[in-house]
C-alpha cells in the first residue's frame, strides 16, 4: 500500500501528493477517519481524488492510503433484498452501528459473512473450469435460484477440489483449480467496467409492465432502454414504482441516485410489504435497492449508478431478465456537473461537463439482451427518470438521453394535474421497438398492430380537432368529426387511464389490453357506419353500451378475458337495434 498526504481540498475533491505508484481509479482511504475515495486523475506523484463520504473538517496534511484496486462491488448470495448506498455499504447494518446518521469512515460488509448458504455443486474433481462455467447453485430466496458462474477473469483450468453439498458461509472455499486458485461464492467486479458476454441479440420480447399506454402504444423490449422525463409532480417516480412492481422481469434493481429522501423512503417502506403477483411472495425477494438520496455526498451519487448496473449485469449473467430503475439521471448528471466544477474543467451547455453524452452512452449501452458466457439468454432493461427543470425537454440531459434510448415516455403536466395516471403523453412519446415486438403480440392477438395504429390515428386527429373546438365549439363540427372526439375520450378514460388503487385495474394483462381496445374500436367503426346511414351522433352516444365499455377496465378480471368477448357481441347487438349495418367493424 502507498502513503500520500493531502495538499488541497475542494469540497468532495481533494488533491494528494506521494502516490507515484498508484493507478487511475484506484480506491484510497483518506484522512484519519479513512474515508473511501477514488483516484480520478494522476500527474506524476500528485493525485486528484473524489471522496464518497462527507469530508467536512478534513484538513491539509492528513494521510492518504492507496489500496491498489479499482472500486468494485461484492457479488454473491445475499444481494437480493439488500439496501445499499452508492458504494455498496449495507445501510441497515450501518444504522445498527451508528444510528440514523452515518459516522465518517464507517464501513460494513456488503454481504453477510456469517450466514450459511446451502451449496449444491455442479462440477466434480477433474472437470474443466473457465469463463461461463457454472460451479454450483444456491437458493438465494424462494423466488431466485442463485447460479454461481465463473466470470471472464477466471483463467481456463481444471478443478482439483469441489466442496460437497452442504451449508457454507460466502468466504468458504468451494472450488480449487490446478494452478492453486481458490474460489468462493463471492467475487468482485470493478463497477466502471461492463461485464463480459458472448454476443448481443436483437430482442423480440417485450417487458410487460401492465400499464396499457406503455405495453400497447409505446412498448419497451427486454434489454431495451427508456427515459421517463417530466417536470416536478408529473409522476416519474410513481411510474417507475409501478413498473418495478408489475413488470415481468426476474430481478429489479432500483437505484435512487440523488432523488429526494421522502421518495426513496416510500420505496424502502412500501416494497417489503408488497406481494409479487407472479410468486405470491414479498416483492423484496427479487429486488435490490441502491439508496443514494440528494442529501448524500454527490460523488457517491455519481458512482451509485455504476454500482447498480454492475449488480444487474451479474444476475443477467445467470440467465435472468433484470430491470434497472434509475431515479433520476438528472440528479446524477448534476453530480457530474458539480464534480467537474470542482476540477475546474471547461463547462459545456448549462454548466454540464463536455463528456456528459459519453457518460450517458456508457450507462445506457450496458443494457441489452445478450447470450451469456454460459450460453444462456439474459437481459438488462434500463429505465431512467429525467427531471428537466420546469419540464423543459430541450435541456441538455433530456436531449442527450434521447440519443441513446429507443423509448421515450414523456410525462405531461396537464395530464398529471387532471389526475390522469399514468400521465404519459400520447402526443410526445414514442417507441422504436414496435416493429420488433409484432411477432410476440401476434401470438396473443393478431390485430394488435392494427389496433395500435388505428388508436394512434384517432388520438392524432383528436389533437388537431381540439384546436378547432376551442375556437368554435364542438357543435360546429360534423358528426364524423364529433365521433372522433367521442372515441378519443373513450380511449383516454376507458383504456389509457388506469387506477393504481383499483385491484382490478392496477395491472392489465396483454390479452385484456387488446380486448379493451377491440371493444372501443368496434364501437367506433360501427358508429361510423351508423352515421353514414343517417343515425345522429347524440343517439349513438346515448347507447348504454358506451358506458359499459369505458367501465370494462375495472369490471373485467384479467383471468376472465374470454368473458369480455361477449361485450363485443353486445356492441354489435346494440347497433343492430339502431338499424345500422354491423359490417366493417374491427375484428374481435
Amino acid at each position: 500500500m502507498s502513503d500520500g498526504t493531502i495538499i488541497r481540498i475542494s469540497g468532495p475533491v481533494i488533491y494528494a501528493r506521494g502516490l507515484a505508484d498508484a493507478g487511475l481509479y484506484d480506491v484510497v482511504k483518506v484522512g484519519s477517519a479513512g474515508l473511501i475515495g477514488e483516484i480520478i486523475k494522476l500527474k506524476g506523484d500528485e493525485a486528484t481524488i473524489q471522496i464518497y463520504e462527507d469530508n467536512t473538517l478534513m484538513r491539509v496534511g492528513e494521510p492518504v492510503e492507496c489500496l491498489h484496486r479499482p472500486l468494485s462491488v461484492a457479488l454473491g448470495p445475499g444481494l437480493i433484498g439488500s439496501i445499499y448506498d452508492g458504494i455498496q455499504r449495507p445501510l441497515p447494518v450501518l444504522k445498527g452501528l451508528s444510528g440514523a446518521f452515518l459516522a465518517p469512515g464507517l464501513a460494513g460488509e456488503p454481504l453477510d459473512t456469517q450466514k450459511k448458504w446451502h451449496f449444491v455443486p455442479s462440477l466434480k474433481v477433474g472437470d474443466a473450469i473457465g469463463p461461463g462455467t457454472v460451479f454450483g447453485t444456491v437458493k438465494e430466496t424462494d423466488s431466485i435460484q442463485h447460479r454461481l458462474v465463473f466470470d471472464a477473469s477466471v483463467p481456463p483450468s481444471s478443478a482439483t477440489y469441489v466442496a460437497p453439498e452442504g451449508d457454507y458461509p460466502i468466504a468458504a472455499p468451494l472450488i480449487k483449480s490446478a494452478e492453486g486458485h481458490v474460489y468462493t461464492s463471492v467475487s468482485y467486479w470493478p463497477v466502471r467496467s461492463a461485464r463480459s458476454f458472448k454476443e448481443k441479440q436483437v430482442t423480440r420480447e417485450p417487458l410487460v409492465t401492465g400499464l396499457r399506454v406503455i405495453d400497447v402504444l409505446f412498448p419497451i423490449a427486454k434489454g431495451g432502454s427508456a427515459a421517463v422525463p417530466g417536470g416536478f409532480g408529473t409522476g416519474k417516480t410513481m411510474t417507475q414504482h409501478a413498473i418495478a412492481k408489475w413488470c415481468d422481469a426476474d430481478i429489479i434493481v432500483y437505484i435512487g441516485c440523488g432523488e429526494r429522501g421522502n421518495e426513496m423512503t416510500e420505496v424502502l417502506t412500501e416494497f417489503p410489504t408488497l406481494i409479487d403477483p407472479r410468486t405470491g411472495r414479498s416483492l423484496m425477494e427479487r429486488t435490490i435497492l441502491i439508496a443514494n438520496t440528494s442529501n448524500m455526498p454527490v460523488a457517491a451519487r455519481e458512482v451509485s449508478i455504476y454500482t447498480g448496473i454492475t449488480i444487474a449485469e451479474y444476475y443477467r449473467d445467470m440467465g435472468y431478465h433484470v430491470a434497472v430503475m434509475a431515479d433520476s439521471t438528472s440528479r446524477w448528471a448534476e453530480a457530474l456537473r458539480e464534480l467537474s466544477g470542482r476540477l475546474e474543467e471547461m463547462p459545456a451547455e448549462e454548466g454540464f461537463p463536455a463528456y456528459l453524452p459519453t457518460r450517458l452512452a456508457e450507462f445506457y449501452e450496458r443494457g441489452g439482451m445478450v447470450t451469456t458466457l454460459e450460453g444462456k439468454k439474459g437481459s438488462v432493461t434500463i429505465i431512467g427518470a429525467v427531471s428537466p427543470p420546469g419540464g423543459d425537454f430541450s435541456e441538455p440531459v433530456t436531449q442527450h438521453t434521447k440519443r441513446f434510448i429507443r423509448c421515450f415516455w414523456a410525462l405531461d403536466r396537464d395530464l398529471a394535474n387532471a389526475r390522469h395516471y399514468p400521465a404519459i403523453s400520447w402526443n410526445d412519446s414514442y417507441s422504436e421497438y414496435t416493429e420488433d415486438l409484432i411477432p410476440f403480440w401476434d401470438a396473443i392477438d393478431s390485430t394488435w398492430d392494427a389496433l395500435r395504429t388505428r388508436t394512434m390515428d384517432i388520438l392524432k386527429k383528436e389533437r388537431r380537432l381540439a384546436d378547432i373546438v376551442r375556437l368554435v365549439g364542438p357543435d360546429a363540427l360534423p358528426d364524423e368529426q364529433r365521433l372522433i372526439l367521442l372515441t378519443a375520450e373513450m380511449i383516454k378514460n376507458g383504456f389509457l387511464q388506469q387506477s393504481s388503487f383499483d385491484k382490478v385495474d392496477m395491472y392489465c394483462a396483454p390479452p385484456k389490453q387488446t380486448l379493451l381496445l377491440s371493444c372501443i374500436l368496434t364501437f367506433h367503426e360501427l358508429a361510423e357506419n351508423a352515421i353514414k346511414s343517417g343515425t345522429p351522433l347524440p343517439k349513438i352516444s346515448a347507447l348504454p353500451i358506451r358506458e359499459k365499455i369505458v367501465r370494462l377496465k375495472s369490471s373485467l378480471e384479467n383471468e376472465n378475458v374470454q368473458e369480455g368477448q361477449a361485450v363485443i357481441q353486445e356492441i354489435r347487438a346494440a347497433f343492430s337495434q339502431l338499424g345500422a349495418p354491423a359490417q366493417g367493424a374491427v375484428s374481435a
